[in-house]
């Protein structure tokens, strides 16, 4: 017996026992809203999509060509879209693809002061928000593909027509949601350890399984891809990752995924010196990578701030900021350290931002984490802050180089250039861009590729085209031949854009409540019917 079924027959139960007063309502209608909203709750979705990506993270460890992938939506809609155009293109399948929310584009879009750069200074709350909305388009999304599969069920009763009635059911009965798995981005967890908690609870309760946490310092937090970066101690990190798996926990989430990122490739700076239990600890690792110099007694000077390393009084170098110094080169070493205890713990995958998007340096990076935990697996970030085709030309441009070949035609400082897009060089970057995701999965472990801004970028770029071409000579042509005229014939969805907004959900509704004396919008004279 399909769920369906078996809520016709729960409803049926309580309409008899209910009597006369319940005459008029539907058990199947009943049922078909039921099946409409099979989340019903934040936490269910939570609990589901947890499910599902340890399921994922379990079906990687086999097998390394089942990477998973997701871009980043700033809206709703924009999520149910791309969610729609995946089952759309994908034989109505959405494994092993996601949603990433990226705290750039939160502050950058979705804050009360307007635009802001990403230093953690928009409002708190905006993100579980958007978390919120997001489910709440993908939500809508089932219940509008499974209205029209239930309109059209009713029209094959209607013609008799059993084999097709039958195949519409079949349909129903086994319809793929178009919710999944969403990467959350907690930045550096918006103040202290209860904070952080506080927020991680009601991401999660928005629906959230996977919170992705970086070791900046909360109020000095910058873009991953930006200068300025500070780190803190791991004992100040690991205090936030356990807030995250108590607030998991809490919350019956048990499955909960949680992601460490690590900044320091491209943090030079640290706020602490980490305090030193014994030689050989964490505080006393950390420590070790300050740039330092050893003095006398005699030497220090007032205010100096001082410790003991290996039995000689050292001076950590203080900027006028207050800041502590890393010496220079340490970023692959700091990495590897903060990825290894991280795993230690409790986080479930990494996330190491890098400065370029280079197969052989997440390798690297990965193959020393791997010595320790050999199953670690790692989050990377496809940054649209990386000039890709720029970076991929130069290591084309190298690896000719290396091999011996002629690269007299070309200037490697220029080669964005549009006049190198037929060459052959061209060709080869671009063939490692289109691999890149598979080859770092399988050399660098890589479980989850994806990009944070895609939408932002875009948004933009498809505005940009229509304001050019409806503003000027093209005028209502620009809009015709540019959009909608691809949207038809793309059989995009919202160009239907009355029943994306739920208008035909609404008439179904209208038609349970008052049979027929509903006055629907979807009549005759509804002219989205020229879209039919």
């Amino acid at each position: 017996m399909s769920t369906l079924d078996a809520d016709i027959q729960a409803v049926a139960s309580l309409k008899e026992q209910a009597g006369s007063s319940w005459d008029a309502i539907n058990p199947e209608s009943a049922a078909r809203m039921r099946a409409q909203n099979k989340f019903k709750t934040g936490l269910d979705i939570a609990k589901y999509t947890a499910d599902i990506m340890r399921a994922d993270m379990a079906a990687f460890d086999k097998d390394k060509t089942k990477y998973t992938q997701s871009l980043g939506c700033w809206h709703g809609f924009i999520g149910q879209q791309k969610m729609i155009s995946i089952k759309k293109h994908f034989n109505g399948q959405t494994d092993r693809r996601y949603l990433y929310l990226s705290g750039w584009m939160v502050a950058a879009l979705r804050s009360e002061f307007g635009p802001l750069p990403d230093q953690s200074m928009h409002e708190k709350t905006s993100v579980a928000d958007l978390v919120r909305e997001l489910y709440t388009f993908l939500r809508q999304a089932d219940a509008r593909e499974l209205g029209g599969l239930f309109r059209a069920l009713d029209a094959a009763r209607e013609a008799g027509d059993t084999a097709e009635e039958a195949k519409i059911q079949d349909q129903i009965d086994n319809h793929v949601t178009h919710v999944v798995p969403i990467v959350a981005d907690i930045d550096a967890g918006f103040g202290n350890a209860e904070a952080t908690y506080l927020m991680a609870k009601q991401m999660i309760e928005a629906g959230a399984c996977c919170l992705q946490i970086e070791n900046q310092v909360a109020d000095e937090k910058q873009c991953g891809h930006q200068d300025g970066k500070v780190t803190v101690p791991h004992a100040d990190f690991h205090t936030k990752l356990r807030a995250l798996r108590y607030a998991f926990l809490e919350l019956g989430v048990d499955n909960g995924v949680i992601v460490a990122r690590t900044d320091s490739e491209g943090a030079g700076l640290t706020k602490e010196i980490a305090v030193v239990k014994e030689r050989g600890d964490q505080g006393d690792v950390y420590n070790s990578f300050l740039d330092v110099e050893e003095i006398d007694v005699a030497d220090m000077a007032e205010g100096d701030v001082c410790f003991n390393r290996n039995g000689k009084l050292v001076r950590p170098k203080r900027l006028p900021s207050g800041l502590y110094q890393f010496r220079q080169g340490t970023g692959h070493e700091r990495c590897v350290f903060d990825c290894i205890e991280a795993i230690n713990a409790g986080a479930d995958l990494l996330w190491i931002e890098t400065a370029v998007p280079t197969v052989h340096e997440i390798k690297g990076m990965m193959d020393d984490v791997r010595k320790v935990h050999p199953d670690a697996k790692l989050v990377y970030n496809n940054s649209p802050s990386f000039n890709w085709t720029l970076n991929f030309r130069q290591q084309a441009y190298d690896a000719m180089v290396e091999a011996g070949e002629d690269v007299s035609a070309y200037d490697r400082a220029n080669l964005m250039s549009a006049e190198y897009d037929e060459t052959a060089l061209a060709a080869a970057a671009d063939a490692r861009i289109k691999t890149f995701q598979a080859d770092t999965a399988r050399e660098a472990n890589v479980f989850h590729h994806l990009i944070t801004l895609p939408t932002y970028h875009t948004a933009a770029l498809s505005t940009d085209n229509l304001a050019k071409e409806y503003f000027g000579e093209q005028a209502m042509l620009g809009y015709v031949a540019g959009v909608q005229r691809k949207e038809i014939r793309q059989g995009i969805a919202c160009v239907k854009h009355q029943n994306m907004s739920g208008s035909d959900m609404g008439d179904d509704h209208k038609e349970y409540y008052a049979g027929e004396l509903a006055l629907k919008a979807g009549g005759a004279k509804n002219t989205s019917n020229q879209f039919n």
